[in-house]
Parts: structure tokens; sequence; C-alpha cells
């Protein structure tokens, strides 16, 4: 038992990455390959199902490559990635749509329909705010008819990937519970396909994948996949979670009210809480399924945050002089909050709770005395707001989960000013997670869990994980930031529609 290792497989949109752990946490190797993107053109972003599994498969034999004895000692294989988005393949495992995810924005026109007329549907039943699968399949359907014609299954990178290495006939094909609120089609009371929207929407349920809890083994590695790999054949393949619930697994967050924000390309909030209750009045939050295939997880994500903040370095920090993050912190931290009545507007990408996939960037109350720090700080402002918008939202609709910390992890967890901001926004501790692989890590637990080795996930985790330096608010400040709060809804709301041709 104590030589066992096991493999995560995280299939994110930029990179895949895949690393090797032993039973206490550790990784034994790790690798990474930029996966293929093409953007011919603004709103399209392509990606090839055949080239990702191919950059999947580079991956995992690198690593696999680096570990001593992964032949003998491997004992299962789990995946995590990207939550939200849309693949149809037809009944030999073949790509006939692309990898489509929310950077692909084609469906826009259709996602706006579906909205006017499933919105209330999407967000009781099926939990959230913005799916993504719903009207992409319909784009997809409307515009692309011959090619829809032959998909016999639609679904996402973790039952792609484990389909093609386990060698699934196609009719079981899986999804675990954390993917399918973004679909779009789901009933996450249920814990089933909605036959209502699914109805409304003109989808055959035949064509969705079956639905599986996280830590089920749902296939065994089969004898050409394992001899591409370097591995013996009949290795199970676990299904694996959403990289959000994967880091909620891996970060231990498991208790109701534990809370976590990872500070990365997509910002993602995650919050223990009871039964799912939407939020209808402000719509915050979309409603997630736990690893366990039962707890309810609030959660919320703000689109494209950790792509601004890079982009703005890119594109202004660097042409003032300042070469990395820590430089426009140091500047940035000298600003003093509200950055001297410059507000910002930092949803480039749209909002997706709540939805408006119309939604641009603003600055605004700039003048002659405001520099690039200005500006910077402004961006991380509006990211924080948006953040307290949701816990305020899950301190009403929720009274009675504990008022704990949140954990922050993540590429922006290493700005101290952020997460001192984000402290002083939110009136709620942060405090900083000392793994910077969370969801892969617990990715790993869930392989364990699936092999029986790992009985309480919660506690495998915790004994794993330090938590980091502790944040606390500043009263004053916070104080000073409600009235900023409140001024930054009324200017994002305000620009609903403004920017509409």
């Amino acid at each position: 038992m104590e030589k066992t290792l096991l493999m995560a497989v995280d299939l994110g949109t930029s990179f895949i990455k895949a690393g090797i752990y032993d039973l206490h946490g550790n990784c034994i190797a790790q690798e990474l390959r930029n996966t293929i993107c093409r953007q011919p053109e603004p709103g399209i972003f392509l990606q090839k199902g055949e080239e990702l599994f191919s950059t999947v498969l580079t991956c995992m034999t690198a690593v696999i490559n680096k570990t001593p004895k992964a032949a003998e000692d491997l004992e299962a294989i789990s995946f995590t990635g990207q939550m939200a988005g849309f693949m149809g393949v037809d009944k030999d495992w073949n790509d006939m749509t692309g990898w489509s995810c929310s950077l692909d924005t084609r469906y826009i026109p259709y996602a706006k329909k579906q909205q006017e007329k499933f919105g209330d549907d999407f967000l009781l039943h099926g939990g959230t705010n913005a799916p993504l699968m719903a009207p992409k399949l319909e784009w997809f359907r409307t515009e692309f008819p011959c090619e829809s014609g032959k998909i016999a299954k639609y679904m996402m990178l973790n039952g792609y990937c484990l389909g093609k290495l386990g060698g699934l006939k196609i009719d079981d094909a899986i999804i675990d519970y954390s993917l399918i609120t973004w679909s779009g089609l789901a009933d996450i009371r249920a814990g089933s396909w909605s036959e209502e929207i699914c109805s409304g929407l003109k989808v055959d349920p035949g064509m969705l994948p079956r639905i599986v809890e996280s830590a089920q083994i749902c296939a065994y590695l089969q004898p050409e996949m394992a001899a591409v790999l370097g591995l013996p054949a009949g290795i199970p393949l676990v299904a694996g979670a959403g990289d959000k619930i994967a880091g909620c697994v891996g970060a231990a967050v498991c208790r109701e009210g534990d809370m976590i924000f990872e500070a990365s390309s997509y910002g993602g909030f995650s919050s223990v809480v009871g039964e799912y209750r939407p939020d209808t009045v402000c719509r915050n939050y979309d409603g997630l399924i736990g690893a366990d295939g039962k707890t309810s997880i609030a959660h919320k994500y703000i689109p494209g945050s950790g792509i601004t903040l890079k982009w703005f370095l890119d594109n202004f920090g660097k042409t003032a002089g300042m070469s990395d993050f820590q430089e426009l912190d140091a500047r940035a931290a000298l600003v003093h909050p509200g950055c001297d009545g410059l507000a910002a507007v930092g949803l480039l990408g749209g909002s997706a709770m709540p939805f408006d996939g119309g939604l641009k960037g603003m600055w605004i109350g700039y003048d002659w005395t405001h520099r690039p720090e200005h500006f910077y700080r402004a961006l991380l402002e509006s990211f924080s707001f948006d953040l307290a918008f949701t816990i305020d939202s899950i301190e009403t609709n929720y009274p009675e989960c504990p008022k704990r910390e949140c954990k922050l992890t993540g590429g922006g967890a290493s700005s101290r000013l952020w997460a001192q901001m984000l402290a002083d926004v939110t009136g709620r501790p942060f405090q900083k997670l000392n793994r910077k692989d969370s969801a892969l890590w617990g990715t790993a637990i869930l392989a364990g869990k699936g092999l029986g080795i790992f009985e309480n996930m919660g506690k495998t985790a915790g004994e794993n994980i330090e938590a980091g330096e502790l944040f606390l608010p500043d009263r004053e400040k916070t104080e000073v930031y409600h009235y900023l709060k409140e001024r930054y809804r009324r200017l994002r709301d305000s620009m609903h529609g403004i920017l509409d041709i």
C-alpha cells in the first residue's frame, strides 16, 4: 500500500498538466504541455479533440517516464479540468464539433435567446446563471447541421479522455456530478438530466452522458493506450471532477461554511452550503454539486480576471517600467482605497453571475494625476467587489452557515496587496494555503477514494495541507469599501446594453 502511486490529469484551456502522487500528498513528478489553440479571428477559439488527446498522451507519458517504478506502483488515474463547454463526438469517438469553451463566443446570440426564455429554469432547476453546453449545442445544430447530424454523444473533456483511454462504448460515456450544472440541461437537486429543460430545448437526453460520482471507477486502461503510455493494461480510470470542485477536495473545503477563492485566469470562489437555494434576487452565484454527489457548493467565477490582469501588465505596466506583478503591486499599494476617484469595471469578457455576455471593461473618474498603478489597483478592486457581492448573497440566503475565513490559492494568492484587499472589501479573513496544486492533489485524492484507500477525503486533504499567512480585515477600510462597492454595482449595472451595436 505504501508504494501506491496515483495519477491526476488536469485538462486546462491553455495547457495539460499531469502529476503523480504518493498517499501522503507528495508530488513525485509533474509535467505540463501547452495545448494547440487557434484564433483565426475575434470570437473564434478552436481546439480539436484529437489534438487535445494527443497532448494528453504526451504529457502523461512524460510524467510516467520521470517516475521510477511508475509501471509497477501506479494504481489509478483520475481527471480534472474545465467545467464549462461543449463537445460532440460520433459513435466511434471522433470529434465532430471541436472542444468549444467560453472563449469561443459565437454561441452568445443563442445564449441570450435561451436566457430570455429559460433563464429562470436554468437558475432554479439547473443551478446556473450562464449555461454553456445548452446554447452551444443549439448554435452548432443550427449553423453546422451536416456535422451535427453525425453526433452520437455530447460530453465534457474529462469524459472524452477517459472514454478514449478506457475504450468505452459511446453509450457508456460519462460525466460526473460536478460538471452537470454548467450544461444548463440538468436538475441539480435530483442529480439527473432535466426532462423539462431538455424537452424545451429539443435535446434528446439519450445523447447526454450518464452521470456518475467523482470517485467512481468508470473504465480500465486499454492495452493499446497502455502500450503508448508505458503502463500495464487494466489500471482503473476514475471519473474525477471539474477543477473548481477538485480544488475544494484538495484544499479540504468540505465543512458547511468553508470557503475558497482561487485567484487564477478565471477567478473562482466556492462555499460549502446546505441545500441549493438559488439567488433569485441578485443572481450572484451558481449551484454546483460536490465530489460526493451530494454536497451543495455555491460558486462564483469571474470570467478572465487573471487574464485581464496579465493583459494590463503586458500592455500598460511594462511600458511604464513595471516588469512584473511584484512591481505593479508595490506601486499600487501606495494608492489609497478608491484609487483617488478612479473606478473600473474589469469584466472584459462579460459577466457570468449575473449573466451579461455583452459587458466589457471600463475605467471612469480619472484625471491627469492618475498613473498606471491607479488603473491596476482599480481592476483589483473591481474583482474584489464582484466577489464580495457573492459572499453577501450567501450570508443572506444561508444565515445558518458558520462564518469562516476564506482560503486563498492560485497565482493571485502571491499578491499580499490583493489578499489584504479581499479581506478589507469582504470583511472576512483570508488565509493563503501552502499548496499550489490543490486541484491536482484533489484529483489524486479522488483516485484514491475510488480505490477505497481514502475513506474520508476531507481528512486526507486536511492532513496534507498547511495554512499560510492570515489577512484580517481592516475595519476602517471595510467601511470605505462598503460605499465603493455600491458605486461599483451602479457602474456595472448601468453598462448593461450600452455597448450593444
